[in-house]
C-alpha cells in the first residue's frame, strides 16, 4: 500500500514558531536573554532615527512559578522615541517579518523578526496577550494595542485597539507581554549586556528594575547623538539576479543607462556608458524589454566591472572615536585625571569607509589598559555590531580570531594575560555578515578581518607608547628608590666625616636625577 505524503504551506510566523531556536529563543534563560536585547533595540533605533537621546526604561516582574527557575515573568520597556502610527501597530507587532529594517541602511534589527519573537514566544509559553501604547508626538493622542499573533495566518489578532488623549504630551513606545523566563541563570548576562551597551551608546539613559526590585541605572555621558544614516540605493556589485528582476519590474526608466543611473547608487551618465560597453549591451536598450538571460549577464557583468565608485557610505553610523572613548571610560571607571597621570590608557580609532561584496562598513576600535581592568589570564574583548552588543559564541567571531591567533601583541609590549588590556571592536555596515539569525557573532570574511588586523595595529601602535613610558617610569622609579634609601644615610655619613652640623639637602640632587620630573613627582604623590 502506498501512502500518499501530504503537502502543506505554513506561515512565517508558523515557521519561526517552530524553529524559534535560530532567532535565540532556546530556552528560559536564553529567550529572557534575547527578549530584553530585541525590546532595548528597537527602542534604542527609534530614538536615533530622530536624533533624541534615548531614555528606555526596562521592568522584569516575576509572576508565577519558582523564583530560582523557569517561571512567568512580566517585560515591560517604555522609551521617548518616534512613536509609531496607530494603524501601523497591530501589524508592527503581529506580523511577523513586517517592519521598517527592510531598506539599505545601519540599523540594529536586519530581519524584522526579533521583537515579533520575544511576543511570540511570550504567548506560546504563558498564552497572554501583549499591550502596546504609543504616541507619535505631544499633540498625538495615544494609541493602545491588545494583541495575540495568530500564528497560522500570520497576522494579528487585536483584541483592542483605542486612542486617548495624550494628557502628559508623551511621545514614543511603551510594550508590556508575559513570557516564560528564567532570571537567575539569565541575570548576569542581561547585566553585561546592559553595561556594554552603556559602552557603545554612551548618550543613552537605561533604566532597569529587575524582579528581586533593584534598580540599575546606566546613565549618559553625553548628549551627543551620531547622524543618522541615510537611505541609499543599492550598489551595482551587492546585487544579485532577483533584485534587478524586481527593479526593472517597477522602473519608470526608458534606457538601461537610465534605469543604472536611477536605481543604483554613484552611477552617473559616465559611468553607465562605460560599463555598458564593457557588458556588451546597448545603453538605449529598454529595461522592460530585458529578458532573463539579459538580466542574468547584467548582474554578472556587475560584479565583475572594477571600475565603479566605492559604495556611499551615507547609510552608515559610527559611533565616532570621541563617543566610544567617552562610553569606554565612563563604564570601565576610567577618569580623565588617570589618564593625564599615566595611571590609565584609552585610544579610539576609526577605520575609513571599506567594502565586502558591495556592502559599505566602518571598523572602530578601542584599546583601553587600567588598573579596573581583570586580566583574568587574557586579553578582555568586547564585541559590536550596528552599536549592538556581542555576548555569545565569543570564539567564533572573527574579531575573537583576530585578537588571539592573528595580532602578535609582543609587538606592541602586551603580555596577554599578564597586561591588563580590553580590546573593543565596532562593526558597523547595511548587512553585518552574522553567521545566524541570533546575531551573536561575526564570520570571518577577508575584506572584513584584513579592516579589523590594520585597526588593532594601527592602535597599538600609540598604546605601545604609553606601555612603554610606563615601563620606563617603573624602572625609573625603581632607580629612585634606591636613591631614597641610601643617599640621606651618605649624607648623614659624610656630614659627620666632614665634622659638620648640618646634613646636606638630598631632594635638589633627587630631581636632578629624574628622567621623568613632572610625572614621578605626581606618582609620588599619589603614593
Amino acid at each position: 500500500m502506498t501512502v500518499a505524503e501530504v503537502f502543506q504551506e505554513i506561515s512565517a510566523a508558523d515557521f519561526f514558531y517552530r524553529n524559534r531556536d535560530i532567532a535565540g529563543f532556546t530556552s528560559p534563560s536564553r529567550a529572557v536573554y534575547s527578549t530584553i536585547r530585541e525590546l532595548v533595540e528597537n527602542s534604542l533605533d527609534a530614538c536615533e532615527t530622530m536624533g533624541v537621546p534615548p531614555d528606555i526604561y526596562l521592568r522584569l516582574s516575576h509572576e508565577s512559578g519558582p523564583v530560582d527557575g523557569p517561571g512567568v515573568y512580566s517585560v515591560r520597556v517604555e522609551d521617548n522615541g518616534l512613536g509609531i502610527p496607530g494603524k501601523i501597530i497591530p501589524s508592527a507587532f503581529g506580523q511577523v517579518l513586517y517592519g521598517s529594517k527592510y531598506k539599505l541602511r545601519q540599523t540594529r534589527g536586519q530581519f524584522g523578526l526579533g521583537g515579533k519573537m520575544a511576543l511570540l514566544y511570550g504567548q506560546v509559553t504563558t498564552h497572554s496577550e501583549a499591550q502596546i501604547v504609543s504616541s507619535t508626538g505631544p499633540k498625538d493622542r495615544v494609541t493602545e494595542v491588545i494583541l495575540r499573533i495568530d500564528i497560522q495566518q500570520n497576522k494579528p489578532i487585536i483584541m483592542k485597539n483605542k486612542t486617548h488623549p495624550n494628557k502628559h504630551h508623551w511621545r514614543g513606545t511603551a510594550i508590556e507581554f508575559k513570557t516564560e523566563a528564567d532570571y537567575s541563570r539569565a541575570m548576569s548576562k542581561i547585566l553585561d549586556y546592559m553595561k556594554q551597551t552603556a559602552i557603545i551608546v554612551p548618550y543613552a539613559n537605561i533604566t532597569f528594575v529587575d524582579p528581586r526590585g533593584r534598580l540599575y541605572r546606566f546613565l549618559r555621558g553625553t548628549t551627543t547623538v551620531p547622524e543618522a544614516p541615510t537611505e541609499t540605493s543599492p550598489h551595482p556589485h551587492g546585487v544579485d539576479v532577483e533584485t534587478v528582476q524586481r527593479l526593472l519590474k517597477v522602473t519608470n526608466a526608458k534606457t538601461l543607462q537610465e534605469f543604472l543611473r536611477k536605481h543604483f547608487q554613484r552611477i552617473g551618465d559616465a559611468t553607465a556608458r562605460k560599463f555598458l560597453q564593457y557588458a556588451s549591451m546597448g545603453q538605449r536598450k529598454t529595461p522592460r524589454n530585458m529578458t532573463p538571460d539579459d538580466v542574468v549577464k547584467l548582474v554578472n557583468a556587475m560584479k565583475n566591472y572594477e571600475d565603479f565608485l566605492a559604495p556611499d557610505s551615507s547609510c552608515l553610523s559610527p559611533l565616532g572615536e570621541d563617543l566610544l572613548a567617552t562610553g569606554i571610560k565612563k563604564e570601565l571607571g576610567i577618569t580623565d585625571d588617570d589618564i593625564a597621570q599615566g595611571h590609565a590608557y584609552v585610544g579610539t580609532l576609526q577605520r575609513k569607509p571599506a567594502t565586502y561584496a558591495g556592502f559599505p562598513f566602518i571598523v572602530e576600535v578601542g584599546l583601553a589598559s587600567s588598573k579596573n581592568i581583570p586580566t583574568e589570564g587574557k586579553i578582555l574583548l568586547f564585541r559590536f555590531a550596528n552599536k549592538i552588543p556581542l555576548l555569545f559564541d565569543e570564539a567564533s567571531d572573527v574579531s575573537w580570531k583576530v585578537v588571539n591567533n592573528t595580532i602578535d601583541w609582543r609587538n606592541y609590549k602586551v603580555a596577554p594575560g599578564e597586561t591588563p588590556l580590553a580590546v573593543f571592536v565596532h562593526l558597523c555596515s547595511t548587512k553585518v555578515p552574522y553567521k545566524t539569525v541570533g546575531k551573536e557573532f561575526i564570520a570571518d570574511r577577508p575584506d572584513v578581518e584584513h579592516e579589523i588586523v590594520n585597526a588593532i595595529r594601527e592602535a597599538g601602535r600609540t598604546l605601545k607608547l604609553y606601555l612603554s613610558k610606563k615601563e620606563h617610569l617603573a624602572t625609573e622609579r625603581k632607580r629612585l628608590d634606591v636613591f631614597e634609601k641610601y643617599l640621606p644615610k651618605i649624607a648623614q655619613f659624610s656630614t659627620k666625616l666632614a665634622k659638620q652640623k648640618r646634613e646636606p639637602e638630598v631632594s635638589t640632587l633627587l630631581k636632578s636625577v629624574m628622567k621623568y620630573g613632572p610625572a614621578n613627582e605626581e606618582e609620588q604623590e599619589q603614593e
